[in-house]
């Protein structure tokens, strides 16, 4: 009895050690009309201050003439920048994020049996590269008519690369017409701290950029851990 209930927790132990969370997400959708509109996006690819990590907000009334959004996400990597185990063979694995999205909404009030919504509209996006300490900020408030297409492209690639040393690339590629209130940044430094600086992260560049009123922005970013990551490729996959 002893040794079947041994082996029983064996077992057990063995099926828990295979369970783990999906590595591979990706979503497409299409969305158009008219009322209230509320959305929420949260994707990590490793846990605490590691990996690539997105965040989308969206919300708002009145007339959502189009949206089309496409996000791929894969975790490929452990928390130490070591390639996984069972992955497709890759020369150069990565943790990495692609987002592409295309809308166009128009704020007004709106009833219904269940309410009334009267808010214009707030469109948020950051993405986080922890791997080369880069972030990107893409921020619309109090929107009455917003029309944009963004592309975020975010990598993180193992420690030792077959191919090249680049370490990590976050690109970016935003345009956009507001009326209302639009902040735009990004942000480089250094992951680890330096003991120069008091255990502070050693800043290499900051640009924040605040508009409020009517506005037609274009922005091309482009954060590379190194010289040596490649042709510009934010273009991933387009929204049709």
């Amino acid at each position: 009895m002893r040794k079947l209930i041994a082996v029983l927790i064996i077992v057990a132990m063995a099926v828990v050690g295979m369970a783990g969370a999906a590595n591979y997400m990706y979503e497409k959708a299409s969305v158009k009309g008219v009322g209230y509109k509320n959305v929420e996006m949260i994707i990590s690819t490793q846990s605490g201050f590691h990996g690539q990590k997105l965040v989308e907000k969206e919300s708002g009334s009145g007339n959502v003439i189009l949206e089309r959004t496409e996000l791929e996400a894969e975790r490929q990597l452990t928390a130490e920048g070591l390639q996984m185990p069972c992955i497709y063979p890759n020369t150069c694995a990565m943790d990495y994020i692609n987002f592409t999205k295309e809308a166009e909404f128009e704020y007004m009030p709106v009833s219904y049996q269940t309410g009334t919504y009267d808010q214009k509209w707030v469109e948020k996006l950051c993405v986080q590269n922890y791997r080369i300490g880069a972030v990107l900020t893409e921020m619309y408030t109090h929107a009455e008519h917003l029309q944009k297409t963004t592309e975020v492209k975010t990598r993180g690639y193992q420690n030792i690369c077959v191919d090249n040393c680049c370490t990590g690339v976050l690109e970016a590629n935003l345009n956009s017409n507001v009326i209302g209130v639009a902040h735009i940044g990004w942000l480089s430094r250094d992951p680890e701290p330096n003991r120069l600086l008091k255990g502070r992260h050693a800043e290499y560049g900051r640009s924040v950029e605040d508009l409020t009123g009517v506005f037609a922005i274009q922005k091309f970013i482009q954060l590379w851990g190194n010289s040596t990551c490649g042709a510009i490729s934010v273009d991933w996959l387009p929204c049709v």
